[in-house]
């Protein structure tokens, strides 16, 4: 059984050791005997050389999302995009808490000869905005079988309702404010499920006395989203209440990099106890969600993280921030 997507050849009866040759990517280098190709944007890996197992003859993988767009007016933060990573025993290297390394890959390997095998980056989503409400969800990305989710909106105080909730997708969107409806629920991360799962929830809104209560913050590859919180005689601090989901850090190609942060909830501002900061964004690329009042626009996902978006304050109905767009990175060893 394969633990990464397999290039599998015989070699010489497995007495002499045969590597992996293989070219694409945006970037690429070695790290020791291993080598490491980044896809930034759609491309293409081309193999040369299946090699063997007495030398190598599989990959590791990173595979993120986009991240979903803010909400727009005190809107939820988006989901980050799904993040999947295997690794392969023929590789050595620091992988994320959820790395896949046994079993779960099974049914998902595939055996190939020598040719070309497209890549698909998803881009990130856009932000929320008066028009839209929500912000827009993240798009897939692709390396064979692998496929990772894109990140579920951030919901969108207004217009309508039906914008409110977070939506579904490689983690959860947080939850918008909208009157005083507690029940607005952030969506589901790890959506459609693998395992490990390839992200969490997005946060839910704060229930009343307040009329209109801050956003929840984006889920992240390691983490749901923060829900929003309110206390009446208090100021409202959105910075430590409405955090997007942390992502995970990996070393698949150096230094290690963190990527598949949920992007920050927005903070309200149509009273005392609600105004303040936005949320931070999760670790990994997420946003910050937008300060109120003076309806501050949320903080983009960066790029190639997979990053969820932040959520655009109230008063002042700003926008949210647009996801990062994902990234795919393939590791092996090369001599």
């Amino acid at each position: 059984m394969s633990f990464g997507y397999q290039v599998l050849g015989f070699g010489s009866g497995g007495v002499s050791a045969s590597y992996i040759v293989a070219s694409g990517g945006n970037s690429c280098g070695t790290d020791g005997d291993y080598k490491w190709h980044k896809f930034t944007g759609d491309g293409t890996f081309t193999v040369s050389c299946v090699g063997n197992p007495a030398g190598s003859d599989e990959v590791s993988y990173l595979v993120v999302a986009g991240g979903a767009g803010g909400g727009w007016d005190r809107g939820g933060g988006g989901g980050a995009g799904g993040y999947r990573e295997g690794k392969t025993p023929q590789c050595t290297y620091t992988a994320s808490p959820i790395v896949c390394t046994s079993g779960c890959n099974a049914g998902l390997s595939v055996s190939c000869s020598p040719g070309s095998y497209p890549i698909v980056v998803g881009g990130g989503g856009a932000a929320g905005d008066s028009g839209s409400g929500r912000g827009g969800v993240g798009d897939d990305s692709v390396f064979s079988t692998i496929t990772s989710a894109g990140g579920g909106t951030g919901g969108g105080a207004n217009p309508g309702t039906a914008n409110a909730p977070g939506g579904d997708g490689g983690s959860g969107g947080g939850a918008a404010a909208r009157g005083c409806d507690p029940s607005n629920a952030g969506g589901s991360g790890n959506t459609p499920p693998v395992s490990p799962a390839q992200g969490f929830d997005g946060g839910l809104t704060a229930a009343p006395p307040q009329p209109s209560t801050p956003g929840g913050g984006g889920g992240g590859a390691t983490a749901a989203g923060v829900p929003a919180v309110n206390a009446t005689g208090r100021p409202f601090n959105g910075a430590i209440l409405q955090v997007g989901g942390a992502g995970a850090a990996t070393s698949i190609s150096p230094p290690s990099t963190t990527y598949g942060g949920g992007g920050g909830g927005a903070a309200s501002g149509d009273s005392p106890e609600t105004a303040g900061p936005g949320g931070a964004g999760g670790a990994g690329g997420g946003g910050a969600g937008g300060a109120s009042p003076g309806g501050h626009v949320g903080t983009a996902g960066s790029v190639n993280t997979g990053g969820g978006g932040g959520a655009g304050g109230n008063i002042g109905q700003a926008d949210g921030g647009a996801g990062g767009s994902g990234i795919v990175i393939i590791r092996y060893k090369f001599q």
